[in-house]
């Protein structure tokens, strides 16, 4: 296994990987909602290439690699620099290249409700869209890729990271504890569960 730099070309690895990664322990995920799409859309696979970096920037991720082959990755950025606030300057770019002013409405209206229900801590490393392809799972992929990034967050001087993750996704849960995560604060609900499956972050 190999653990490599993501780069603009892996748009579209990324752009299935974080839907994977969304998805976690129930069938559709947060940004399938909110954009009415799959893997196979062009929105997410354009987001990750904007000239503004974001939490989806191909920049901030790390793709593992068997046989030369994706099989998982995931990202990691400062909250302050790169999170939701930069996403949504982000977004319009992608509606211009596209031409979807209702899906720019949509989405911002989704991040608002939604992303921001996890609350981001200012001045942490945060890890998100952590995704291993359903047939490599069990071999440590997951594990590896966080150790990596967990150390390009601390050789730029960032104490402590933080992930979000979905109420109820015990593997993830377990696979952080590992590292030494510990549960901060819990953000139950309902409407969560009606549309995504899933309590809460």
């Amino acid at each position: 296994m190999q653990i490599r730099r993501a780069s603009a070309n892996d748009a579209y690895i990324l752009a299935k990987a974080i839907l994977i990664a969304e998805r976690a322990h129930v069938t559709k995920g947060i940004l399938e909602v909110i954009l009415g799409g799959t893997e196979d859309k062009c929105f997410i696979h354009h987001l990750s290439t904007t000239q503004i970096p974001h939490l989806f920037h191909y920049s901030y991720y790390l793709i593992a690699e068997e046989g030369g082959f994706p099989i998982g990755s995931l990202g990691g950025y400062s909250s302050r620099i790169s999170g939701y606030r930069s996403l949504q300057k982000a977004i319009p770019e992608v509606d211009q290249k596209l031409n979807f002013p209702i899906r720019h409405k949509s989405f911002g209206t989704g991040i608002k409700n939604t992303f921001l229900f996890a609350r981001e801590i200012d001045g942490v490393w945060v890890i998100d869209s952590v995704a291993t392809l359903p047939a490599h799972r069990g071999k440590g992929v997951a594990l590896k890729l966080l150790n990596q990034i967990l150390e390009i967050g601390e050789r730029q001087g960032y104490l402590k990271a933080q992930v979000n993750m979905y109420i109820g996704n015990e593997p993830a849960l377990n696979l952080y504890s590992k590292l030494g995560f510990e549960i901060i604060e819990e953000k139950p609900c309902k409407r969560f569960k009606i549309n995504f499956g899933h309590g809460g972050f």
